[in-house]
């Protein structure tokens, strides 16, 4: 290597290892730049010129009771529902009644043309005839036995058969007055069904001309007794805490709302419907005679722990973006809108309030004339 070359090498070594070592990472250039938080206004916050203009009240408190309203609808009450039944086989020549009438006990329903009755007044007749016999049989034999011409053995074959006659006879009128024929001297091939109590038709399966299979077929018609009826509540499993067997419920119809009605809770499903997570609820109560079967309703149960709640006048109540606010006094002429959970119309023109203030807090007492005023 030529002397001269040296200067080269150590510049050139100068110039990589400066290199190098530049290569290595900052940790404090690499960092992320710091955050900066930036204030926002709250929009809920409201500052006016001369508060004094606004007048302020002061929530006062209210003893609630806590309720529950749920849907319902207007039942028969089934044990008091009674299907009628056709023993006779036979087809419907007359109907005289309908769906929804109401009849009284004994009153016929339909007529049905039936073989059967011609059968069971053969039957009858026959027993009437072999009674009749064994009876005569009977004194003849009493007649014997008085002069020594037959055994007593004889006297009470006579006599046996003679009872065993009645037995036949008295079955076979049963059978003709199960199968709707009362009248044993001239019984007629038609059959009148009656009602068996004094109730409203629910329900009808039988129309003219049909055939009636005797047990084996549908009820013709089924009568209820709608002097009570049962309201049938679907109630969510987390509100089941506030419904108690025994206890009082009002009742409220879609039909009538102005009118409140009052019945007992009598049962509560021990079965929960998976899909709607709701026990059904049984009230019952006196039919005023408004309600019909298949009616909606509205039943509010009343809870036993009473609750302390704010009450506010109707005008403090801001309602906006379908909630309800009211505007609450702070330091200075600043005023924040706070959002509550309205309850029941109380009288003189009072709210009740859920959630949101407390009883003894002032608030604004006309919310509307200090928004009108804030978005001026």
């Amino acid at each position: 290597m030529n002397h001269r070359d040296f200067p080269i090498l150590v510049c050139l070594a100068s110039v990589l290892c400066g290199a190098g070592c530049s290569s290595k990472s900052d940790p404090q250039a690499e960092a992320p730049p710091p955050l900066k938080v930036e204030r926002v206004e709250d929009r809920n916050v409201f500052e006016v010129e001369r508060p004094e203009r606004f007048q302020l009240t002061t929530a006062v408190e209210h003893i609630a009771v806590p309720e529950l309203r749920v849907t319902g609808t207007v039942n028969p009450d089934i044990l008091r529902a009674q299907p009628v039944i056709s023993l006779a086989m036979g087809r419907v020549v007359e109907i005289d009644a309908k769906l929804g009438d109401t009849v009284k006990k004994g009153q016929v329903l339909l007529k049905v043309q039936s073989s059967d009755i011609s059968g069971a007044f053969s039957d009858y007749q026959k027993a009437v005839a072999d009674e009749q016999l064994a009876s005569t049989q009977l004194e003849r034999a009493k007649l014997l036995y008085d002069k020594g011409a037959i055994s007593q053995n004889d006297l009470q074959i006579a006599q046996n058969a003679e009872d065993k006659a009645k037995v036949d006879v008295a079955n076979s009128a049963e059978k003709l007055r199960v199968l709707g024929s009362p009248v044993l001297t001239r019984p007629s091939g038609i059959v009148e069904i009656r009602a068996p109590i004094s109730g409203v038709i629910t329900d009808q399966q039988v129309t003219n001309a049909a055939g009636v299979a005797g047990l084996s077929s549908p009820n013709p018609f089924t009568i209820s007794d709608l002097t009570y009826v049962w309201v049938l509540c679907d109630v969510y499993e987390n509100d089941l805490g506030n419904v108690r067997v025994g206890e009082k419920a009002d009742v409220r119809l879609n039909a009538y709302p102005d009118k409140v009605f009052t019945g007992t809770i009598n049962n509560v499903g021990p079965v929960l419907d998976p899909n709607i997570r709701t026990v059904k609820v049984r009230i019952e109560m006196r039919n005023p005679g408004l309600m019909r079967p298949g009616m909606f309703v509205t039943a509010t149960f009343h809870g036993k722990q009473k609750q302390k709640r704010a009450a506010v006048p109707a005008t403090a109540i801001l309602h906006l973006h379908d909630r309800d606010w009211v505007y609450v006094p702070l330091q200075k002429n600043q005023f924040r809108r706070t959002e509550v959970v309205g309850g029941d119309t109380l009288p003189g023109n009072m709210q009740e309030i859920i959630s949101g203030i407390e009883p003894g807090q002032q608030i604004v007492a006309n919310a509307l004339e200090f928004q009108n005023s804030a978005e001026q």
